[in-house]
């Protein structure tokens, strides 16, 4: 009897520590809704949250991140989201504040822990000193294609795992190891793309649209002309006509312009000059990691050199 009562005992405590087990099993596993508005952050949540997090991206590289129709179906995303992260500095202002609104999400709004900008995060560049609408279409609070910086993605991505951290505490130490894995890679990828990019020290480049200023500044391009006469303004005859006298004086060696833009005033001007022109990926692929991504675009630059 007394055997059968310790048995008995023994099973009881082995089924309530399996019990035990299993609940910290299933909160450890439990994912996180991450809504990306771009596909950068979308990449870099994975990255970080890894089987963590289910992240959703709202545009794809092929999409311009500027004009994006708030849909039923984004709505439907982001009011089961846990954690919203964006470009921020006015990139989503057309279209993401609707999303928040419709969606009736108070996890994601404005100053709560699930509302997440990346340019809070990063100093911006080309801060206008005037803002006029006839000057086309400026952002107030700098330039907003910082993703193109790999210095920049490493700062937003310790803010991003902090956040994670702070949405899902239970993981905590998962986030941590993640980034560390991540910041290693990382830091590893910029040096091999640093000796590589050498070769494109000081090239001279025509621009589509003002997209590519951190681009430039990282690999040392120098920009000679842009084709649009404002941001957001499409390239007149006349204005492309003083691009190309201005090209005679002042000669370049590649034109730029962002694979889900117009290539006409491109192929234009190229035809014209001679000059080769590069659709560069403005973002990862699906199922592209952020290392990835750099890397073929830097493959792309670096093939107009050979």
């Amino acid at each position: 009897m007394f055997l059968k009562r310790v048995f008995h005992r023994r099973i009881k405590m082995v089924g309530f520590t399996a019990l035990l087990l299993s609940l910290s099993s299933h909160a450890a596993y439990a994912q996180i809704n991450v809504f990306a508005c771009e596909p950068e952050w979308a990449a870099l949540a994975r990255m970080l949250g890894g089987d963590a997090v289910n992240v959703y991206s709202a545009t794809t590289a092929q999409q311009d991140p500027h004009h994006i129709q708030a849909r039923p179906s984004l709505i439907a995303k982001v009011r089961r989201a846990d954690l919203l992260v964006c470009t921020g500095a006015d990139l989503e202002v057309g279209w993401l504040p609707l999303l928040l609104r419709k969606s009736g999400n108070g996890n994601i709004q404005p100053n709560s822990t699930g509302h997440f900008m990346a340019a809070d995060y990063v100093s911006l560049l080309e801060k206008p000193t005037v803002l006029d609408r006839s000057l086309g279409d400026i952002h107030a609070a700098g330039n907003p294609h910082f993703h193109l910086d790999p210095y920049r993605i490493l700062q937003i991505a310790k803010a991003l795992a902090l956040r994670l951290e702070k949405i899902d505490p239970v993981n905590s130490v998962f986030y941590q190891k993640k980034l560390l894995d991540f910041t290693r890679e990382w830091n590893q990828a910029i040096t091999q793309w640093k000796q590589r990019a050498e070769p494109l020290q000081g090239k001279r480049i025509v621009v589509s649209h003002n997209s590519w200023i951190y681009l430039e500044q990282w690999l040392g391009l120098k920009k000679v002309a842009t084709l649009e006469p404002k941001p957001g303004v499409p390239a007149s005859s006349t204005h492309l006509g003083k691009v190309l006298n201005r090209l005679k004086q002042n000669p370049a060696d590649m034109i730029l312009y962002a694979s889900y833009q117009s290539n006409k005033s491109a192929r234009w001007l190229a035809q014209k000059t001679g000059l080769p022109v590069v659709a560069l990926p403005f973002s990862a692929a699906e199922k592209e990691n952020l290392i990835q991504w750099f890397d073929r675009l830097l493959n792309q630059l670096l093939q107009v050199k050979s």
